[in-house]
Order: structure tokens, then sequence, then C-alpha cells
């Protein structure tokens, strides 16, 4: 097992590498540059290009790839270009709000998703199962960005019961956490659904119930612990993504997060902001999936026996 983690977190590693070098490549390849933005159209070319050579980006791409890397290897992540701060110091700030978001928004998604799944796999074809499943599927395939303008719209400016943006009453976080939610909801519980359906038609729970097992323990104690395993997978999967995707809740909740700020410096080409918050959100992601995997290897006991078995040959 220890060998099966270590290769799980040395994998990490290049993952981390090719993330930050994709990212750095297209900031580098795109048209405009931050001297222009700032200044604007009227500035005069000359102080642009005092601006850009301040900046560094004048410089030859592998020079300032280099640098990069060399300063953040000394833990500096280095200075926007528009606010003329320390970027950490910006992270710092706004990063909490993200995670809260993300924690709030899968433990939700988690509670409804999982749980009408399980109801709908258990009342299969009912007319519960027929109409969860439909809003399932409409909510699965509704763009965030559309339930949160829609959201908006009736419940702040129709009939004014939340605020329009993220303010920092706990009102606030209600929109942005239900549509955060809603689309993972829907998500889950067709997983779960199914998952819930291929293990109570198997063979044990057959067998399970042939020995006089009552129907409750049937489903709670043998068949929702196996069903669980792939949709703990994509739990995990959706709250890396959350992490690093709730840039469309952010922006049309005016939500003070990671990712909001990350657009705004996408758009003004502000390279340290947008490096040093991809390298925190991709951090992040990569993580959340080797917990996954460790704790797989603790699970599965098909891994623990592909590890144990090898080691015991190579003895």
């Amino acid at each position: 097992m220890i060998k099966y983690v270590i290769k799980r977190i040395l994998m990490v590693i290049p993952t981390m590498l090719a993330v930050l070098i994709i990212i750095f490549t297209i900031l580098a390849l795109s048209p405009g540059n931050p001297g222009r933005l700032i200044l604007g159209s009227t500035a005069r070319q000359e102080q642009v290009d005092a601006l850009n050579h301040q900046f560094g980006v004048d410089q030859p791409f592998l020079t300032r790839l280099w640098n990069y890397f060399r300063d953040l290897l000394h833990g500096d992540f280095g200075t926007s270009y528009t606010s003329q701060t320390p970027v950490i110091n910006e992270i710092k700030g706004r990063f909490p709000y993200t995670l809260k978001l993300a924690l709030y928004s899968m433990g939700l998604a988690a509670v409804i998703g999982i749980a009408l799944g399980i109801i709908t796999a258990i009342r299969q074809y009912s007319i519960m199962d027929n109409v969860l499943t439909s809003i399932a599927m409409i909510l699965a395939a509704m763009p965030s960005f559309f339930f949160g303008m829609f959201a908006i719209y009736i419940f702040s400016l129709k009939l004014g019961w939340l605020p329009t943006n993220s303010s920092m009453s706990w009102k606030g976080w209600i929109l942005p956490v239900v549509t955060a939610a809603l689309n993972t909801a829907a998500a889950l519980l067709r997983l779960t659904r199914a998952s819930m359906l291929e293990t109570i038609r198997s063979d044990y729970i057959r067998t399970a119930r042939a020995k006089g097992a009552d129907e409750r323990t049937v489903i709670w104690k043998h068949a929702l612990r196996n069903a669980l395993m792939p949709v703990i997978t994509s739990l995990a999967l959706r709250l890396g993504g959350m992490l690093g995707g709730s840039v469309v809740v952010e922006k049309v909740f005016n939500f003070p997060g990671l990712g909001n700020y990350t657009v705004t410096a996408v758009q003004a080409k502000d390279m340290p902001t947008v490096m040093s918050s991809t390298l925190i959100l991709s951090t992040l992601f990569c993580l959340v999936m080797l917990l996954v995997d460790i704790a797989y290897g603790f699970i599965d006991p098909r891994i623990r026996a592909r590890y144990t078995t090898g080691s015991r040959q190579r003895s």
C-alpha cells in the first residue's frame, strides 16, 4: 500500500507541471498585452512599451517561463499587473469564499442527489421515479448561468426575497449555493439510481433476500454500500471541479471568490494572477483526486492484493 500511495503522489508532480506550462503558453500566445489593456487605447506606444518592459512581457517566451518557475520555487507568486499588489494576498482573501461555496454546494447536492437517487431506485417506474428523473434530466441539461439569472429574476427582482448579488449576509449565499448545487444534484441522482438498480439485481442481493433478510437491511446494509463506490468517485471529481469551475456562478452573482477574480485577470491578461489562481485550483483538484485514489486503495481489496502480491513476488 505504501508503494501505491507513493506512486499516486508522484503522479501529481508532472500533472501540475503540464497544467502550468499549458496555461502559461496559452496566455503568452494569446493576442493583446497588459500594457495596452491597462493604459487603454489612447495611451502612447512608448508608454505601453515601458509598462510591458516593467512587467517583463517583452522578453522571449522561454526566458519568461524559466523566470516564472524560478520565482515559484522561491515562493514568489508574483505581483498583479493591475493592482500592483502581491497575488498571494488577493488569493488569501478570496479563496475562502470559493472553498465555502464549493463545500456548501457539494453538501447540498450530495444530500439531495443521493437521497432522491435511492428513492427512485427503490420505487422504479413509479410516478415519483418518472417525475424526479425527468426533472433531473432538465436540470442536468440547463446551464448554470441560465438558472442563476432566472433565479435572480424570480427571487430577487420579482419577489424581493433574496439579494441580487452575494452580500455578506447568509441570504446572499442561498442563490449561489443552490445554483451551483442543482446541476451536480441532478447528475448524482441519475448516477445513484443507476448504480443502485445494478446492485439490487446482483446475485448476492438475491441470496440475501432468499435467506429471509428484510428489505430495509438488504437496501441499506448490502446494496447501498457497494452502490456508493462510483458515486463517491463522482462526488470527488465534482468537488474538484467546483473548486476550479464555479467561475460562472461567481460571475453571475458577483461573488467575491477566486473564480470571479481569475476571470477578471484573464480579461486584463494579468499573467501572475491567472497563473497563481490556476496553480492553487489545480493543486486542490489533484489533492482531492489523490485522496480518492488513496481511499480506494484501502477500500478496494483488489488494489491491496495487486501491490501486496507484486511485492511478495519480488521478494
